[in-house]
């Protein structure tokens, strides 16, 4: 890569860097984890970004703030091949690579207005993986299929 084809985004101190998100994600990453700026860290939101593994790819730095592995399941479901790099003094401190699970519980509500889990508090809502390549959803309760595109945070 030339020098003019380099990325100059400021290097992070501290906090979360999620990388190799599929082209035209981040923004879904950014509502799914409730990333608004409000809290006064720096976010640097990058996309169509150029990659060597894929043609094209987003990335989102957040000063200050770390992942918890519910984010982490957030994440795998909108772009299963992303990566978080988790930051500590300007050095990546931990590297994970985001697998998708078989279930999400707790994360997510099911589309299905009329589900039990969306009318029964003491009931948490499970969304189950069916495919982890096409990332087929199903909910326990009800059984619809799910949408990537449908799923709503609890």
């Amino acid at each position: 890569m030339t020098e003019l084809n380099q990325l100059l985004v400021r290097r992070i101190k501290e906090g979360t860097v999620i990388d190799h998100i599929a082209s035209g994600k981040a923004f879904n990453v950014i509502k799914t984890l409730n990333i608004n700026g409000k809290d006064g860290n720096i976010v640097t939101v990058a996309l169509n970004v150029p990659s060597t593994k894929k043609d094209k790819k987003d990335i989102i730095k957040v000063e200050n703030k770390f992942l918890e592995n519910d984010d982490t399941n957030k994440i795998a479901l909108i772009s299963p091949n992303a990566t978080i790099n988790i930051i500590k003094n300007y050095r990546v401190a931990e590297k994970r690579k985001i697998q998708v699970p078989d279930y999400i519980s707790g994360i997510f509500k099911c589309s299905n207005i009329n589900c039990i889990s969306n009318e029964e508090k003491e009931i948490i809502p499970t969304i189950i993986v069916m495919d982890k390549t096409k990332i087929i959803l199903k909910c326990k309760f009800c059984s619809r299929l799910i949408d990537i595109n449908e799923i709503e945070e609890v």
